[in-house]
């Protein structure tokens, strides 16, 4: 048997968002180990260099490269460079909470689990409509769960498990997370929620990154995949969300914030509309970032 130096690997990808990177290193700090690795994986084609003052996490890290678009290709290359037998994957934007590596790596577990924490959304002191829509909307991962998948935002993964399973499918730029979840469970593996490793997320401030998100995930949705999902994610985006913005209105955000969150959704839609147009007519290529 190979002993590995390390109990656990966190992989987190990075397109350009180098100051998301600083928040999230020192949220690591609090939490510092010497039997875990950290693995940043740097996606820009372009090779811009990191800062040079970024914080240590008090854990030891580097930083990888990987040219290939997408952040699961990018989280391939940073499994293929881990140094232990458990994975645990996050996000730039992500905020690891107090506790989140004792969660995993502490708590009893089967041997062949996927394992997945809450991702828990945060407005600002004075958020604005889109700040407001973004908290509202949610990233809720136990209702994920009971849908079969769940976020690489916070997503842990035997090293055994996902060597079988090929990884991630590094074509996809969105929706890798939960085409991988559903490929384990076919395959006789859990996927269940271990409440206590939880990640905060900022919530979106600007209207591009809500237009950019929503593009890359209908991108996702309708440009990758088995051909009849992909009909199926066609049909479907194009029904007005009511059953989603039902959910708003029925939540426990203030009034205002509900209908805000409403309002917004639907200008989100028109965003997806014409991205159909654009990929399934125009046959341009999906939005990656």
């Amino acid at each position: 048997m190979i002993h590995l130096p390390f109990k656990a690997s966190i992989i987190v990808p990075v397109y350009r968002d180098w100051e998301g990177l600083r928040s999230l290193l020192e949220a690591l700090r609090t939490q510092a180990r010497d039997d875990v690795e950290l693995i940043v994986v740097d996606n820009d084609p372009e090779g811009q260099s990191a800062p040079d003052d970024l914080p240590s996490p008090g854990l030891e890290w580097h930083i990888a490269e990987c040219a290939t678009p997408g952040s699961y290709a990018a989280r391939n290359a940073g499994a293929r460079l881990a140094r232990s037998d458990f994975l645990i994957f996050t996000d730039a934007d992500c905020r690891p909470a107090p506790g989140w590596l004792t969660a995993y790596l502490e708590t009893p577990k089967p041997a062949n689990a996927l394992v997945a924490g809450p991702v828990i959304m945060q407005a600002g002191s004075n958020p604005g409509e889109w700040e407001i829509f973004d908290t509202v909307r949610g990233l809720h991962q136990e209702v994920f769960i009971r849908h079969g998948y769940a976020m690489t935002a916070n997503l842990a993964v035997p090293r055994a498990v996902f060597d079988r399973l090929g990884g991630f499918d590094a074509r996809r730029l969105s929706g890798g997370d939960a085409e991988f979840c559903r490929r384990a469970r076919r395959q006789g593996h859990d996927l269940l929620l271990e409440p206590e490793a939880c990640v905060f997320h900022p919530a979106r401030k600007t209207r591009l990154e809500l237009v950019l998100k929503a593009r890359r995930i209908k991108g996702g949705q309708v440009a990758t995949g088995p051909i009849t999902r992909r009909i199926l994610w066609t049909l479907r985006s194009l029904v007005p969300p009511v059953r989603e913005m039902l959910a708003y209105v029925s939540s426990e955000h203030p009034m205002r914030w509900r209908l805000i969150a409403c309002h917004v959704r639907l200008m989100l839609w028109s965003v997806e509309l014409h991205e159909l147009v654009r990929l399934l007519l125009l046959r341009q290529a999906p939005e990656r970032r």
